[in-house]
């Protein structure tokens, strides 16, 4: 495991998604919730929301499920409200390791994202302890295939409004935007029917950590931790 893809992070979460589809739902459905408390039901209108509305399509949401999601939260006033908090810290072998979640309980989720850290080797830190060696990029990943021309895909999403271009990974292409970028940029690839395996706001390490093979099982067992837990959204490390 020690020669793990820079996508890792990628790749547990759409392999988590494909084998927890309900959980997996769950979290996106929180996520379409906030975004129409902040701006409305009416994708049109509601930036953030297209781009959850995508970002649900990526993980295989059906258009009904979003669509029954999208009117329910519109719809509904539980008295529940989601915030919006993130936790910072070490992993095994200090790998740096940033928590994203959505939560109507912090103590809750602290305690649980705490239990996480401390039980596979690592420890939860201070706000900023790791952020800083991390950059906010719209991450937007392409498969691979023949049908694509990888010099005339980079020229398009640069052209689109993109920062960078990615092609050393043997299976992606990775397109990274400024957060103020991101939705023009995949708004305008999805006209132009280039078809996007995951595309959201992600916190990109400025370098990676090379982990033995007992670091990466033990950062494995804290990620699966992670994403068993409904208020865990979002889950960044710099293990390569």
């Amino acid at each position: 495991m020690s020669g793990h893809s820079k996508f890792s992070n990628i790749k547990h979460k759409k392999e988590k998604a494909d084998a927890q589809k309900g959980k997996a739902f769950t979290k996106l459905g929180r996520e379409l919730a906030v975004a129409i408390k902040e701006g409305g039901p009416d994708p049109a209108s509601n930036g953030k929301l297209r781009d959850v509305i995508a970002k649900c399509k990526a993980n295989n949401m059906p258009n009904d499920t979003i669509q029954r999601s999208i009117k329910k939260a519109a719809g509904e006033d539980s008295g529940i409200v989601y915030e919006s908090i993130t936790y910072e810290g070490y992993g095994p072998a200090g790998i740096a390791v940033i928590v994203e979640a959505l939560t109507d309980n912090k103590n809750r989720t602290a305690a649980n994202v705490r239990h996480a850290f401390s039980k596979n080797g690592g420890n939860m830190g201070t706000t900023g302890c790791v952020s800083y060696m991390f950059d906010k990029k719209g991450q937007i990943i392409v498969e691979k295939s023949d049908d694509i021309d990888e010099d005339e895909l980079m020229m398009q999403v640069l052209d689109f409004g993109a920062e960078d271009f990615n092609a050393e990974e043997e299976e992606v292409y990775e397109i990274l935007t400024s957060p103020e970028d991101f939705s023009s940029v995949r708004e305008q690839m999805e006209a132009a029917g280039i078809p996007i395996l995951s595309a959201d706001i992600s916190m990109i390490p400025q370098n990676w950590s090379e982990a033995d093979d007992d670091t990466a099982a033990m950062m494995e067992k804290m990620l699966d931790q992670l994403d068993e837990d409904d208020d865990v959204q979002n889950v960044w490390h710099n293990m390569a």
